[in-house]
């Protein structure tokens, strides 16, 4: 039976987590409940045939429900690139493309200085956190990445950091940040020294959500890790999660687990903690994805990497089990950032303060054709 699980219910006490503790008004289930319709799920297939029959349909009630079935006209993506760093093993700039026309989806790309090409691709969504692209563990990630030779672009949420101008709060949230994650992979390979078969895509929180909603719905990701977010009873605490009617419609109903692991047999590592909806991922989620890599025949092509007596972040540990899993299915060089006894080492990453990393600060504005109305940037995707 369905329970309306409101914020005081959000178990996630942490003060960076305010925002989408506030925002949450939607419908979810009871942790029993939800492992209860995982196994009603389960019922419904039992071949790698009757698994891949399923994932197919999710993505096109995914699609369906994100009005995303007809993507728009492709534009120009029209790069922006200033201020770019060197440091050891590589460097940061400044960069922001066009999505759709006068609409800029900004963030920083990190590449390699000493890799051999073509390169892998990362993108890094990120989470519910007041210009958490900016913020040091995202540095650090990017940077680790980049070092190890993938070409890793780091990007605002629509609504946070420099990404105006649609509020964060629109019901359609969900519908451009999915496109902007397309388009973000159609700027990687627009490099000209990214290896389309090698893409990746890793966040935390709502970045988690971005990151297995992009990997089911876009053919192009190749490996996904999501960190804290996957879990059976919780869709998501903002319409940028489950505003949009993504989980269930007339023909199709699904939860986040069989979201993330409808790209079977491609890699997929969970990243869950002890103090969150993730807590029972090596119980209750995780068994169910194994079964579904069994069933298609790559059951070591998943992994959970759990903490239980973290939280909700994307920490130092958390971003060390996910550097072997990358390095390993996406082919780069997990020595660049290990220490002399083989543990990750990323003291050589620079955190950058705030000002240094915007694209469009005060003396570098948007173009003057720059679209302000934020219900005319959701009116362009129907084009």
């Amino acid at each position: 039976m369905r329970t309306l699980l409101f914020l005081a219910l959000l178990i996630v006490p942490h003060a960076a987590h305010a925002e989408i503790q506030t925002l949450f008004r939607g419908e979810c289930y009871t942790e029993a409940e939800g492992a209860a319709k995982l196994a009603e799920f389960a019922k419904t297939y039992s071949t790698p045939d009757e698994w891949q029959a399923r994932a197919a349909n999710i993505r096109r009630g995914m699609l369906k429900g994100m009005k995303l079935e007809r993507l728009p006209t492709a534009c120009d993506l029209k790069p922006i690139r200033h201020s770019k760093r060197e440091h050891d093993g590589y460097t940061v700039e400044n960069v922001a493309f066009e999505s759709l026309p006068g609409f800029w989806v900004t963030g920083n790309l990190y590449l390699p200085t000493d890799a051999k090409e073509p390169l892998a691709g990362v993108l890094c969504p990120h989470g519910h956190m007041a210009d958490n692209r900016l913020i040091e563990q995202t540095q650090k990630r990017c940077a680790a990445l980049a070092r190890m030779g993938a070409a890793v672009f780091a990007y605002d949420m629509a609504g946070y950091g420099e990404s105006t101008p649609v509020d964060h709060h629109h019901s359609e949230t969900l519908r451009l940040q999915t496109y902007n994650s397309m388009r973000a992979i159609d700027y990687l390979l627009s490099l000209g020294n990214v290896d389309p078969n090698r893409i990746g895509v890793t966040g935390e929180s709502g970045g988690g959500t971005q990151t297995f909603v992009l990997a089911a719905v876009d053919p192009r990701v190749a490996v996904s890790v999501p960190v804290v977010m996957v879990s059976a009873h919780f869709y998501g605490g903002c319409s940028c999660e489950s505003g949009l009617p993504i989980h269930k419609s007339a023909d199709h109903e699904t939860n986040n687990v069989e979201i993330a692991a409808s790209i079977a047999p491609k890699p997929l590592l969970l990243i869950s903690d002890g103090d969150d909806w993730t807590r029972q991922t090596p119980q209750v989620e995780f068994p169910h994805v194994q079964q579904i890599y069994e069933l298609v025949g790559a059951p070591d092509h998943v992994e959970n990497a759990h903490f239980a007596d973290e939280g909700h972040d994307y920490g130092p540990s958390k971003r060390a089990a996910m550097y072997p899993f990358m390095a390993k299915h996406l082919g780069l060089d997990l020595a660049r950032i290990q220490n002399d006894a083989g543990q990750i080492d990323e003291s050589f990453a620079i955190v950058h303060p705030r000002a240094e990393l915007l694209v469009f600060p005060a003396d570098k504005p948007r173009p003057d054709y720059a679209v302000t109305d934020g219900d005319q940037v959701i009116d362009l995707l129907n084009r």
